[in-house]
């Protein structure tokens, strides 16, 4: 799985807004990487904010 649906899939299974530090404690991946995907994912409306700085799906 490639790490764009790696966060898709940790934010879904989360069931509350998730900041990236979350996301990337429970997928193992680096902070980075994370912030990296969250911005694409913010770019194209795949998640939204509904509190500051966490995020859901859209």
């Amino acid at each position: 799985m490639d790490e764009r649906n790696t966060v898709i899939e940790a934010i879904r299974n989360a069931g509350e807004p998730v900041n990236a530090s979350k996301v990337a404690e429970v997928t193992g991946l680096d902070k980075k990487v994370v912030d990296k995907v969250f911005a694409q994912l913010k770019k194209d409306g795949t998640i939204v904010s509904p509190i500051r700085c966490k995020y859901t799906l859209a």
